[in-house]
């Protein structure tokens, strides 16, 4: 049930073939979209594009995108420049259709997803709204690149999202 004061994002999820992820999926994968969005103070309707896929065609885009050539578990393709805790809907690009504003693409490996939650010893609900929360924050602007400042601002971000959604308590 939305909350009255809860800003109403659109997050569009795509498969590259049946029986990815649907509906527990979708579900996870809105929910912890929009508390992301949320945390940040985003109170502008936004517009999110996700693909289920798995590590065969992440593989394939991650080399593609990245020059990377093996699986990973989500890629983030933002439209615009955002500064990391700077939400600014004016630099936004806009999708009128929608009436939001669009703030790009992600690509989550369902298969790799589960693998990785096997192999950090926690659910899949867990793995795969953290992987979300990630994306969002790349969407927003947040990275990762080096060791420094960007990284730890970046990763005290997911971690305060995250103790938010708490996933599997109500799930």
């Amino acid at each position: 049930m939305k909350k009255e004061n809860q800003t109403a994002h659109i997050v569009n999820i795509h498969r590259t073939r049946t029986g990815l992820g649907f509906p527990q999926s979708a579900a996870l994968v809105k929910k912890a979209v929009n508390a992301a969005l949320a945390a940040e103070g985003v109170e502008t309707p936004c517009s999110v594009d996700v693909t289920f896929t798995d590590n065969d065609s992440i593989h394939e885009l991650n080399l593609r995108f990245r020059q990377v050539d093996r699986p990973t578990d989500v890629l983030s393709f933002p439209v615009n420049e955002l500064s990391p805790g700077a939400f600014a809907p004016d630099e936004c690009e806009y999708d009128c259709e929608l009436d939001a504003s669009a703030l790009g693409d992600m690509v989550l490996s369902l298969e790799q997803c589960a693998g990785q939650a096997r192999e950090f010893g926690h659910s899949y609900a867990r793995e795969l709204q953290y992987l979300t929360v990630h994306s969002v924050l790349h969407l927003l602007g947040y990275d990762h690149v080096d060791e420094g400042e960007d990284k730890r601002l970046m990763r005290t971000r997911e971690k305060e999202i995250m103790s938010v959604l708490r996933p599997g308590e109500d799930d």
